[in-house]
């Protein structure tokens, strides 16, 4: 096998299992709540310090892998992600199962920069964007497989279970990593890492994000205004930095600019839907978790059948056109979700899970593939970087959206059969509030199109 291919192997299963570590414990978070006696904000944050600590430790992530080699930060991240995910299933209470996650998502936010970057780096421009949509599969793959892995490992073994079922797969991967592929891929090699900037980033996201989980609060409005601040003077330091740790000029091209943009009106758009999915279906109606996850394969199929494909589209045709559709497809969906209630047939949720994963399956390739490619092949971590901040940071804000219309309409409270109703008018609200966001990601596809037009 050429080496190339080994490469794009490596990246598809990591790909697969960073989405794994993330979306396979949303699926179990009902059973670990019950054990923890986690409330519903909680609950929350179990997935929100995940996003939280990948959205922060990203950007930096793609300036350290580019100075020491991607292959060799992989490869130390994947030894970290083995190490704590024995951990965690020692875990003995809600704060230790935090802290853990914590920890697993510094490793995930290498991964998720350091696995991109190999395939753009591996691949010559003219099969990048079928390699990358390939890449993308891997991802799909893990949110299709996911929830049923995870239903059943929990159901038949308990959620500890799901926490170990990567260890073996990443002992295969090191090993390819170590005796299969020779290259190493240094960018920065003689720069010295922008520790300043750095700092500021992290300072600016973590009060940004956080705040903005709590808007509710006082405190949460000025740490929300303080991290806009904050990022603000992250931008200044930046322009001034000779070796930034990301050169914030990228945005001048409108390509990158506005395809960065859609990306994050996208996941927060739509992230936040299969966290309403699973507790409308392990609450509302009562499912079990093996149950659950079998029924929220339904969007992922589609997603991994239509992204191979959308990404050999998108080195034919324009991309930006393609992620358009594909989010028009995304916003009937949060239509559909939005009227979600206890009376609400399978048949009727399915139809707009199918609508949910053809749209965002036929976004993400295309998009990707704008990115990467609107930058210098120097570039490809920083860019790479960019792609795994945007994605996390419209996650992490997807998820506080959830949060905030929980603690305004449901307060912190237990998620029992007395707060089913309010629960219902949450999920409803948050859809409405979700369709405003992918409307905005279909208008800044259509931007990216006019920006080819004038160049």
């Amino acid at each position: 096998m050429k080496q190339e291919n080994i490469v794009l192997l490596i990246c598809v299963v990591l790909s697969f299992f960073t989405v794994f570590a993330f979306n396979a414990v949303m699926i179990v978070i009902p059973s670990i709540a019950s054990e923890y006696g986690m409330n519903n904000i909680a609950q929350n944050w179990a997935t929100i310090i995940f996003l939280l600590v990948v959205a922060v430790m990203s950007v930096p992530a793609g300036q350290i892998s580019g100075k020491y080699g991607l292959k060799k930060v992989t490869i130390v991240s994947i030894l970290l992600f083995i190490a704590i995910s024995v951990v965690n299933v020692l875990a003995t209470s809600t704060e230790m199962f935090l802290i853990c996650r914590l920890i697993l998502g510094i490793a995930l936010a290498f991964l998720n920069v350091t696995s991109m970057a190999m395939v753009v780096s591996a691949f010559r421009p003219e099969e990048r964007g079928k390699a990358l949509g390939i890449n993308i599969t891997g991802v799909y793959l893990g949110l299709f497989l996911s929830p049923v892995i995870a239903g059943i490992l929990n159901y038949q073994l308990g959620w500890r279970s799901v926490v170990l079922f990567s260890i073996p797969f990443l002992i295969f991967i090191l090993i390819l990593l170590l005796f299969k592929v020779q290259d190493e891929w240094i960018t920065f090699e003689n720069i010295s890492l922008d520790l300043k900037g750095s700092f500021v980033y992290a300072i600016g996201m973590l009060m940004f994000i956080y705040g903005f989980t709590i808007l509710n609060e006082t405190i949460g409005v000025v740490l929300t205004v303080l991290g806009i601040l904050a990022l603000a003077l992250f931008a200044y330091v930046e322009l001034r930095q000779d070796n930034p740790v990301f050169d914030v000029r990228f945005f001048k091209n409108k390509q990158f600019l506005s395809a960065n943009f859609a990306s994050l009106g996208a996941y927060l758009a739509t992230f936040a839907v299969t966290t309403i999915l699973n507790y409308h279906f392990q609450y509302i109606k009562g499912y079990d978790s093996q149950l659950t996850g079998l029924i929220l394969i339904v969007a992922p199929i589609f997603q991994v059948a239509i992204a191979p494909i959308a990404g050999r589209l998108s080195d034919r045709y324009v991309p930006q056109v393609l992620a358009a559709i594909g989010m028009g497809l995304g916003t009937v969906s949060l239509i559909l979700f939005s009227i979600l209630d206890a009376n609400t047939s399978l048949v009727f949720i399915i139809i707009a899970m199918v609508f949910y994963g053809v749209g965002f399956g036929l976004f993400s390739p295309p998009n990707t593939n704008v990115i990467m490619s609107s930058v210098p092949p120097q570039a490809t971590s920083v860019a790479s970087a960019s792609v795994a901040t945007t994605r996390t940071l419209g996650q992490t804000m997807s998820m506080g959206i959830l949060t905030l219309v929980f603690a305004f309409v449901m307060g912190n409270v237990p998620i029992v059969e007395q707060y089913y109703p309010q629960l219902i008018t949450s999920s409803q609200i948050t859809c409405l509030i979700c369709v405003v966001l992918c409307v905005a990601s279909v208008f800044a596809s259509f931007v990216g199109i006019k920006s080819i037009n004038e160049n």
